[in-house]
């Protein structure tokens, strides 16, 4: 049972569905990131904690062309954290949001035994991206490259060392990218469950199924967490678009074809693991 997506179904706001709740010109978005489900106090310092943590938010807000404005943090303290970790925790939290323009106004604190953030955005957007939009034939294509995150999570479950510009550490955000990409874009959304399993729910959303143009290997198709780009536009903006990302100093892929009825890929739920 996917337990994630059940949640959601209950939900009856049908502002539900996309990386943030778009109200007017504002996006509203929330995101956890949870000692012992997205991280281990040995992989990662106080600091590392809270720039991580506002980035997967952050890249929410530019999932959907939206500029953040401000950041609102819950916070779980644990016994171990002290007064120097606290510290560190805020400016990696302050760091990460002050370079999006975005500014941490408050939240709120409680004692527990793991360290464990939610923050909540708020953002404008003239423009906003969404995930629906998709129509057949449109092509599927990724930014940047996959498979690394899920590499050096391995690495880091085996004792081993990974470079500190890991996405792993440092989640990307293709800023840059969505904005001047916008008017060629039929919908997108960030990576952080895997090429396979969000491309399944991008094209849920839009009641189709996917051409396979490109094989993708599973350590690159299951790489949670990577925070890259996952957009839908018609063939004609191909070479466009290929060139905006060249200028935005990262590439663009396109690995399959959006089709009525077709095929989706093998996607295991690993929220519940």
């Amino acid at each position: 049972m996917d337990k994630e997506a059940y949640l959601i179904s209950r939900i009856a706001s049908g502002r539900v569905g996309d990386d943030g709740a778009v109200i007017g010109k504002w996006v509203y978005s929330m995101d956890a990131f949870c000692e012992g489900i997205h991280f281990r106090r040995e992989w990662m310092d106080p600091y590392r904690v809270g720039r991580k943590a506002m980035r997967i938010n952050l890249s929410d807000a530019v999932a959907m062309n939206a500029d953040p404005r401000y950041a609102l943090a819950a916070v779980s303290l644990p016994p171990w954290i002290d007064a120097a970790g606290i510290e560190a925790l805020v400016e990696g939290l302050e760091g990460a949001a002050g370079e999006c323009g975005c500014e941490l106004i408050g939240g709120d604190t409680v004692a527990g035994e793991r360290l464990e953030l939610a923050i909540t955005l708020v953002s404008y957007a003239e423009d906003p991206l969404y995930r629906t939009g998709i129509r057949p034939g449109d092509l599927l294509a990724f930014t940047g490259t996959l498979g690394r995150s899920l590499r050096d999570l391995r690495r880091l479950m085996a004792a081993e060392a990974i470079g500190e510009d890991s996405p792993f550490f440092e989640p990307p955000l293709r800023r840059e990218f969505v904005r001047r990409a916008r008017p060629l874009l039929r919908a997108g959304m960030d990576l952080s469950d895997g090429l396979f399993c969000d491309t399944n729910k991008l094209l849920a959303a839009n009641g189709l199924g996917i051409e396979p143009l490109r094989e993708i290997a599973p350590e690159v198709g299951m790489s949670g967490e990577e925070y890259e780009m996952l957009v839908a536009f018609d063939p004609a903006h191909r070479e466009r678009l290929e060139r905006i990302a060249a200028e935005c100093g990262h590439g663009l892929t396109v690995f399959a074809r959006a089709v009525e009825g077709g095929e989706c890929y093998p996607c295991t739920d690993w929220h519940s693991e």
